[in-house]
């Protein structure tokens, strides 16, 4: 019986009853095995010696369908030659379940849960801790190599900036000249974290000193409803660094060309009548004025802008009770 295809193995991901069994194939310059659902590492025949191990995921939330679409489209690339692979590669489905049933989650968000030692035997737990040990598996064996790291997402609502960086909390910043490639990927803004979050770009970059990036690619679609044109530069970026671009952190860091935030104070969920003051459908980075009341509970009071003009993102009031239910952010100068 022949091989499956790289392609027929990624749409078995989205079956029912999809197989558990490892598979493989071959790819121009190099290999695939699928080692779990949803987990594809792509091994090149010969590696530059400055090309990134990369780590792209997609469907850590499965109502966001754009780059799992994005992502489907440099496979298909890949399984006709039209890209070959030059990286150490490792493709992650980050909930398929939740991808299958139209979902954002299956019982709590799987992009809080990824830090070490954390137990529980929800199905998000097992996948985060699936996935954990993915990554380790994986960057120990490419001890050396630079190491990027892109979790690709859709926000819940519309954004001044629609697709956006955000980097996670590290002691080190992000070169210039990573900003400005991302920028070149058509990313318009860029958010500094201002603490550990636990999520899966977060989990690379604390535990392994990679380059990590959650990316926010536009808004929740269905699939088939998602204009992919926007991020096709996003795109060729990844199917370069495939076939074995560097990351570029040699170059000479200039000026970042696009505007970069701070996250001044993150937002809670303290009581059940927790409510924000303004409409439901108001866009991410939207500003408002020192002092302007943006929030209020019962346990916590009220919530107001600090001392200087703050914008606000990913507000959503209904999270989890103690979940994080927006940011207040401020432009760097």
């Amino acid at each position: 019986m022949a091989s499956p295809s790289l392609i027929d193995a990624w749409l078995d991901t989205f079956a029912p009853r999809p197989s558990t069994a490892a598979i493989g194939g071959a790819l121009a310059g190099g290999a695939f095995v699928q080692h779990e659902r949803g987990i594809f590492e792509l091994r090149p025949t010969v590696v530059d010696q400055r090309a990134v191990a990369l780590v792209i995921s997609v469907g850590v939330h499965g109502d966001e369908t754009a780059p799992i679409e994005l992502l489907g489209e440099t496979l298909s690339r890949l399984e006709a030659g039209l890209v070959r692979l030059g990286a150490p590669t490792l493709l992650l489905l980050g909930s398929p379940e939740a991808v299958v049933r139209a979902t954002r989650y299956i019982d709590t968000n799987l992009n809080r849960l990824f830090e070490r030692g954390r137990e529980g035997m929800r199905p998000e737990q097992l996948r985060a801790r699936e996935l954990m040990t993915a990554v380790d598996r994986f960057f120990s064996a490419h001890q050396g190599r630079a190491r990027l790291h892109l979790d690709l997402h859709t926000a819940i609502r519309e954004s001044l900036h629609p697709r956006f960086a955000i980097e996670p909390f590290a002691a080190t910043s992000t070169p210039a000249a990573l900003w400005n490639a991302l920028h070149g990927a058509g990313l318009q803004a860029g958010l500094r974290q201002h603490a550990h979050s636990w999520t899966f770009s977060h989990y690379s970059r604390h535990y392994h000193e990679a380059q990590g990036f959650t990316l926010e690619l536009g808004r929740v679609a269905p699939f088939g409803a998602n204009d992919l044109a926007p991020l096709r530069p996003l795109g060729a970026a990844i199917e370069a660094w495939i076939e074995g671009a560097p990351l570029g952190l040699d170059a000479r860091d200039g000026e970042v060309a696009m505007p970069l935030y701070r996250v001044a104070r993150e937002i809670t969920r303290e009581a059940e009548d927790f409510r924000f003051a303004f409409a439901d459908d108001l866009a991410n980075f939207s500003e408002f004025p020192p002092g302007a009341l943006v929030g209020a509970d019962a346990v916590q009071g009220e919530v107001r802008v600090g001392d200087r003009p703050q914008r606000v993102v990913f507000p959503n009031p209904r999270v989890e009770l103690g979940a994080r239910a927006g940011l207040l952010v401020e432009r760097l100068d």
